[in-house]
C-alpha cells in the first residue's frame, strides 16, 4: 500500500483497516517507511484518534513484529506487572519476591528513567554486581530457581515500538492514549505472561494528571490485552505525592528492603498488596493479604529477594549488609507558616531531582544514585512554622535548587489526601 494514500485516509480522520495499519507497522520495523512518513502518521492518529478496533490492530502488529516469550507456555502461573510511572515508584522491586514467596511466580521487563519519572532498571543496577541482561532462556531459568526475574527489553522485542516510541517524543505525541496503549502492551504481551496487572498513575506526578485521561487509559489497556487473549486488570493509584518516603535511586531500593523486612510505609505497603492481590485473582491463584503478611513476617518475602539478587549476579557481601550511600550535602525543607499540608507539586520534585542530578535528562547522561528526597511531611498533615516537611540529599550545596524544591510543598488552612487506590478496572 502506497504510505501517502493511508495518511491521507487517516488525515481525514476515516477508519483504518488491519491491512493498512499492518503496513504502518511494517513500514516503522523494516524501514520501508521514513521518519516524516511515520512522525506523520503519529500526528494523524494523536489528532483524529483511533478506535478499539484500530487500536488492536496496531497493538497485534507491534507485538509480532519482533520476538514473542511466551513465558506461559512452559510456566501456567507465571504473571507481570506493569506501572505509569511517578515519583517514589519502587513498587516492582518488593512486589516480585513478595509473591514469589508465596508461590506465585513473577517476570517483569523493566524500563529505565523516562522524563520527570525514574525507572526500575536503574534503581536495581545500583545494586553492586547485579546484570538485568535477560533473554527468554535465562528467564525460565530464574523462575523455576526462585520465580522471579527482572530484566530489560531485548531490542527484539516489539522493534516497531522502538522506532515509533522514539519519534513519539520527538513529534508532541506521547500523550496520545491508543498510543501508548498499543506501547505498553506489544511490549507486555511479548513476555507472554499468563495474567498482567497495570498500576496507571492519577494526580499532578503522574504522566497523565486527569483522572478522566488515568481511568480511560486503565480501561483501553484491559480490554485491548483481553481482545489480543491476554488476561489483564488494571488499579488507578494515586500520584498527587510522591510513594512511600523517599525518591531516589539508592533510597528507594533501600526502602524497598525496608518493606520486605516490615519497616515498609503504608502508602507503598497497601498499593503493594493491592496489586499483588489482584495479578492473583487473574490466573486464580489462592492469595490473602494475610499470606502476604505472613511471608514478610517470617522473613521469606526479605530471603526471596535476596536468593533473586544473588542468581542475577548481586554482590553476597553486598546482600549480607545493604547499603547505598546518599549524596552527602543535606538541607532540610522547613515550612514558613502553620496549617496543613495542602499540596504537594509532585511533577516538579521529579523535574527538579533530574536538575540535581538524580535522573537521566538525556539517554546518555548518567545518574547519581545518591540525590535524594525524604518525605517528613504527608498531605493533609497538621503542620507547625519551622517543621521539617523534607530533607533534600545533594552532591554540593545549591541555595536556589533547595528553595526550588522548599517551593514545592503548599501550606494552607486546610487539606486532605486523595484515596490511594481511585478506581479498579478488570
Amino acid at each position: 500500500m502506497l504510505p501517502y494514500r493511508i495518511l491521507e485516509r487517516k488525515r481525514a480522520g476515516m477508519r483504518l483497516s488491519p491491512e493498512e495499519i499492518a503496513d504502518v507497522v511494517r513500514g516503522a520495523a523494516d524501514g520501508s517507511w521514513s521518519d516524516p512518513q511515520l512522525a506523520a502518521f503519529l500526528m494523524a492518529a494523536a489528532i483524529r484518534g483511533m478506535d478499539g478496533d484500530e487500536t488492536v490492530e496496531l497493538t497485534r502488529g507491534m507485538l509480532e513484529s519482533g520476538e514473542r516469550w511466551d513465558l506461559a507456555r512452559d510456566l501456567p502461573l507465571v504473571t507481570d506487572k506493569h506501572s505509569t510511572g511517578g515519583i517514589g515508584d519502587k513498587v516492582s522491586i518488593p512486589l516480585a519476591p513478595l509473591v514469589a514467596s508465596c508461590g506465585l511466580p513473577m517476570a517483569m521487563l523493566t524500563g529505565r528513567s523516562l522524563g520527570h519519572t525514574s525507572g526500575t532498571a536503574d534503581k536495581l543496577e545500583t545494586i553492586p554486581g547485579l546484570s538485568l541482561a535477560l533473554d527468554r532462556r535465562r528467564c525460565l531459568e530464574l523462575l523455576e530457581q526462585c520465580g522471579v526475574a527482572s530484566g530489560i527489553a531485548t531490542p527484539a522485542i516489539a522493534p516497531a515500538d522502538r522506532k515509533l516510541y522514539a519519534l513519539r517524543d520527538a513529534t508532541a505525541t506521547v500523550s496520545s492514549l491508543p498510543l501508548i496503549t498499543a506501547s505498553i502492551l506489544s511490549k507486555k504481551l511479548a513476555l507472554g505472561a499468563a495474567g498482567v496487572v497495570y498500576d496507571v498513575k492519577v494526580g499532578n506526578g503522574a504522566f497523565l494528571p486527569e483522572p478522566a485521561d488515568a481511568r480511560e487509559l486503565a480501561r483501553m489497556l484491559v480490554t485491548t490485552a483481553r481482545d489480543l487473549g491476554g488476561k489483564a486488570a488494571a488499579l488507578v493509584t494515586d500520584m498527587s505525592q510522591p510513594l512511600g518516603r523517599w525518591a531516589g535511586h539508592s533510597a528507594e531500593v533501600m526502602e524497598s528492603l525496608a518493606l520486605l523486612e516490615g519497616r515498609g510505609p503504608e502508602d507503598l505497603l497497601e498499593v503493594t498488596f493491592a496489586l499483588a492481590l489482584e495479578v492473583a485473582r487473574l490466573v486464580e491463584f489462592p492469595l490473602t493479604r494475610e499470606d502476604l503478611e505472613r511471608a514478610i513476617a517470617s522473613g521469606r518475602a526479605r530471603e526471596r529477594f535476596d536468593r533473586w539478587a544473588a542468581l542475577q549476579g548481586a554482590d553476597p557481601g553486598w546482600l549480607a549488609a545493604p547499603h547505598l550511600p546518599l549524596a552527602p550535602v543535606e538541607r532540610p525543607l522547613l515550612a514558613a507558616r502553620p496549617g496543613r499540608l495542602a499540596g504537594v507539586d509532585t511533577r516538579q520534585i521529579g523535574l527538579l531531582m533530574v536538575e540535581a542530578g538524580g535522573g537521566r535528562p538525556r539517554p546518555e547522561a548518567v545518574i547519581d544514585a545518591g540525590i535524594s528526597l525524604h518525605l517528613k511531611a504527608r498531605l493533609g498533615d497538621e503542620i507547625q512554622a519551622g517543621d521539617e516537611l523534607a530533607r533534600l540529599y545533594l552532591r554540593r550545596d545549591d541555595d536556589r535548587l533547595a528553595a526550588a524544591f522548599s517551593g514545592c510543598f503548599e501550606i494552607a488552612d486546610e487539606g486532605a489526601a486523595p484515596p490511594l487506590i481511585a478506581a479498579r478496572f478488570a
